[in-house]
């Protein structure tokens, strides 16, 4: 994402023109527009204009580069209430642009980083079930990870797979709870039928059987992907059949895998690599939502 300055307009107006169109059942706005800071925009960047001076407030997506003209579309709104995904609203700048992603079938492979309490699994969840649950775009969501203990390793897990990978997935349990709250008029009962039909549309798999796998219509989301090393990334990333969206989840702050370091770390070589793909899009995350202490611990710590 990138902040225009604020003669953005004043110097790239020359020329400008405007149409719409509806995508997904939302009306668009286009712009194209020709100027000395196309060059700077990437394929699927978010452009924004903070309100100054009584001016309003703008937010876009670049859609198409040709040299020094680009062609931006409005975005949707997901900080209003009546655009809620799964009762999730954002609440920042950049929540509402990793939901454009999230909630856009066009956009193949998503990319979140940020440090914690940002709302990375959260936003991920939500707009995960919304497109399973609500849309039926996908036919399941898929939650994957590295499992690379914080500490000493309590060693080898009981159970079946998903049973093995229960004790990994405490973060979409807490989040779980969170998005089954929020559906809060059905009462007690409502709430534990909806839970149930939740966990029966997603499924936990461990990496270590990913190898010949082939996912269609799926929504997979790998889970600290920082953890992973290049070669992973790309074992999984050419799992996705047709129809299938892969959302990853990371902070390339907290790596625990030994021998990866942030520049080393799969999540950083899909990030600079699916730059500028007309089917990829990435959004850092900075700005805590999810207490104080927490945001004052990553401020301090």
């Amino acid at each position: 994402m990138q902040q225009l300055p604020n003669d953005f307009w004043s110097k790239h107006g020359k020329g400008l023109e405007s149409w719409q169109e509806r995508h997904n059942n939302i009306k668009h706005t286009f712009y194209s527009v020709t100027g000395p800071y196309v060059p700077t925009m990437l394929i699927n960047q978010f452009v924004f204009i903070e309100p100054n001076n009584g001016e309003q407030a703008f937010s876009a997506k670049v859609k198409k580069i040709n040299g020094k003209t680009a062609v931006l579309q409005t975005i949707c709104d997901f900080k209003q209430s009546k655009n809620n995904v799964f009762s999730v609203n954002a609440r920042n700048n950049e929540q509402n642009f990793a939901l454009n992603l999230l909630m856009d079938p066009e956009c193949d492979f998503v990319t979140l980083l940020g440090p914690a309490g940002t709302g990375k699994t959260l936003l991920a969840l939500a707009s995960a079930l919304q497109q399973v649950l609500e849309k039926k775009i996908y036919s399941e969501v898929i939650i994957t990870r590295a499992t690379v203990p914080v500490g000493e390793d309590i060693g080898f897990l009981p159970g079946t797979e998903e049973e093995k990978m229960g004790p990994w997935f405490g973060a979409f349990d807490d989040n779980l709870e969170v998005l089954t709250k929020n559906q809060g008029e059905a009462g007690d009962w409502g709430r534990a039928a909806t839970q149930e039909l939740i966990k029966s549309k997603i499924k936990i798999k461990s990496m270590s059987f990913m190898r010949g796998r082939s996912f269609v219509n799926k929504f997979l989301i790998i889970d600290e992907a920082q953890n992973l090393t290049a070669k992973q990334m790309k074992t999984l990333i050419t799992r996705a059949g047709s129809g299938t969206k892969i959302v990853c989840l990371g902070n390339i702050a907290q790596i625990d895998t030994p021998y990866l370091t942030e520049g080393s770390s799969g999540l950083t070589y899909v990030v600079d690599n699916f730059k500028n793909w007309a089917h990829g899009g990435h959004i850092t995350l900075k700005k805590g939502e999810r207490s104080r202490l927490a945001d004052y611990a990553n401020e301090v710590l």
